[in-house]
């Protein structure tokens, strides 16, 4: 996808990122409180509604913009959201304002999940809180063929690996998915891009992805021999899975997740789109206030959810 800032904003802002991002060494009360912080910052969307909720033992917040109307419940059209983090930061709150824009730009409504962080709560409990919150929907009343699944970082790997374990469960799956800067596979953590986008990327690092893994697994710094499966969809068969948007930046340490994930899932009959952004970093999207790139990509992934929930209606 083509860029529209100058290189010099773009330049300015990466530097920006990268002395801000510095993660080596801070705990993970630190890094909470840094996203907290950053997030209060946002400009606020005007005309945002959201509601909490309580999804069993889980917190998660509707979100609502602009005038969208909501349908009878059994036609209600919503987007189930899983925020980034790495498994150990991240909430509703500070991920309101994207899912606020990710809703003016389809019609959606967005539930966002605050699944269980861990190292308090450790694999698999994010995963079992994801199917237990699409699970929920189902049992309000809410059609699969009208919910799409969202996220962004880990929590697109979430959506991805919630699409799987239905599939292998027989269930009924929703209407597709859209994936901001997947990890598609937490174990190998071997895509090219951790080497030749490693300069580049202000956000990620080879080192920030296997502390990502070993906190949601509890390992410290040790190494198992086998991992879970399911933290690796790269390497799982593929068929059978709905329609999925993919984006990513071309200077992301992720891109080979995105890039070789799309080639096998093609291989296998999965329909997937793959949107590569140039000189764009892991969520840019959480920029969109002052960053032409991330508003173009948000609305890419309204007009994509608001065919795909048209598509699924005939």
């Amino acid at each position: 996808m083509q860029h529209s800032s100058s290189i010099e904003q773009l330049s300015t802002i990466k530097a920006f990122l990268k002395q801000t991002n510095n993660n080596i060494g801070k705990s993970v009360e630190e890094l909470r409180n840094e996203m907290v912080q950053a997030s209060a910052k946002l400009p606020k969307l005007p005309n945002v509604v959201f509601q909490k909720i309580e999804i069993g033992p889980i917190n998660g917040e509707w979100v609502t913009a602009g005038d969208l109307v909501t349908e009878k419940e059994d036609e209600q059209q919503v987007i189930l959201y899983f925020h980034g983090g790495g498994f150990f930061t991240g909430s509703c709150e500070i991920y309101r304002d994207l899912a606020a824009r990710i809703a003016q730009s389809s019609g959606v409504r967005v539930l966002t999940l605050e699944y269980r962080l861990a190292p308090e709560f450790l694999y698999p409990t994010a995963n079992e809180d994801c199917l237990f919150a699409y699970h929920w929907l189902l049992e309000n009343g809410y059609s699969a063929h009208n919910i799409v699944f969202g996220g962004d970082s880990v929590g697109a790997s979430l959506a991805l690996m919630t699409l799987l374990s239905l599939r292998d469960a027989d269930e009924v799956l929703p209407a597709g998915a859209f994936l901001i800067s997947p990890h598609t596979d937490l174990v190998h953590l071997d895509g090219e891009s951790y080497i030749t986008r490693a300069e580049l990327d202000p956000t990620g690092s080879l080192a920030y992805n296997q502390r990502i893994r070993n906190t949601y697994l509890g390992l410290g710094n040790k190494q198992l021999d086998e991992y879970p499966a399911i933290l690796s969809p790269l390497r799982m068969d593929l068929r059978g899975l709905p329609s999925i948007l993919i984006q990513v930046g071309d200077q992301e340490v992720l891109l080979s997740d995105a890039v070789r994930f799309t080639e096998r899932a093609r291989a296998a009959g999965a329909p997937v789109l793959l949107e590569v952004w140039e000189q764009m970093w892991s969520v840019f999207h959480l920029l969109a206030y002052m960053l032409p790139e991330a508003e173009q990509a948000i609305n890419n992934i309204g007009q994509y959810v608001r065919t795909l929930l048209t598509r699924s209606q005939s």
